[in-house]
């Protein structure tokens, strides 16, 4: 009976994330995938500022760190010069869809080769919990205390549908970290996006819905059912572009 261990690509250390949240599972697949597709020597993790750069104490391999929203300008760089680099940036959503918004479209549009990691927790988790892009309407922050309002703030982003309707991307999905099957489908969609990068398809996008019990101020295990209530009705998951699919 096979006995499951760490992934080599995580450090037998504390992660430092938050009793309850879900970014370390969402790295833990990470890992998982680079190891079963045999590149624990030749991935690089660009990691962007906010509870992503946490990932700096527990990552074991190549890292490097880019400026507020701009890990896809630095993961393009390195995977022009080291095309046989299986590169991918790791980060939130205050971090890709609100500073890094352009970077982010712009590097999908271009088809750069590389993949994107983008954890989903509807709030800047690491300075404060103010609202950000994905905030759901309604949603209270400590910037939006009667909760989001459209009329002053507009919509959350839907990130996954924006980016499939550009030419380029060749995989674009979504997934919740919520429940087992979400966790699997992750973990698959997450393995498919590193392949098709290892191939030279193009461009691959991985949105993982994922939960910030101290910024909510909901116990871990409320935060659950807040996704399947709130998030999930909003943020549908799914695979929204496979290129492959489509042949």
């Amino acid at each position: 009976m096979a006995e499951y261990t760490r992934p080599h690509s995580l450090m037998p250390t504390p992660t430092g994330y938050c009793p309850g949240c879900l970014h370390p599972l969402a790295t833990k697949l990470v890992a998982e995938a680079i190891e079963e597709l045999g590149q624990n020597d030749n991935a690089l993790n660009v990691i962007s500022v906010g509870c992503s750069a946490l990932n700096f104490f527990s990552w074991r391999g190549d890292m490097i760190g880019a400026a507020h929203g701009r890990a896809p300008a630095v993961a393009t760089g390195i995977k022009r010069s080291q095309p046989d680099r299986l590169v991918f940036t790791y980060q939130g959503d205050g971090d890709l869809a609100a500073i890094g918004f352009a970077e982010i479209m712009s590097a999908a549009n271009r088809g750069e080769n590389f993949t994107v990691v983008f954890a989903n927790n509807q709030t800047y988790g690491m300075t404060g919990g103010q609202m950000a892009p994905t905030t759901l309407i309604g949603q209270k922050t400590t910037t939006t205390r009667y909760g989001r309002d459209p009329k002053t703030t507009g919509y959350p982003l839907k990130m996954c549908e924006l980016i499939s309707t550009l030419e380029a991307p060749v995989f674009v999905a979504r997934y919740a970290l919520n429940s087992p099957k979400g966790v699997l489908d992750a973990r698959k969609g997450i393995k498919k996006a590193f392949r098709m990068q290892l191939e030279g398809k193009g461009f691959t996008f991985i949105e993982l819905l994922t939960n910030c019990p101290t910024n909510w101020g909901l116990a871990p295990l409320d935060t659950l059912e807040y996704m399947n209530t709130n998030t999930i009705p909003y943020f549908k998951p799914g695979v929204y572009k496979d290129v492959e699919a489509a042949k």
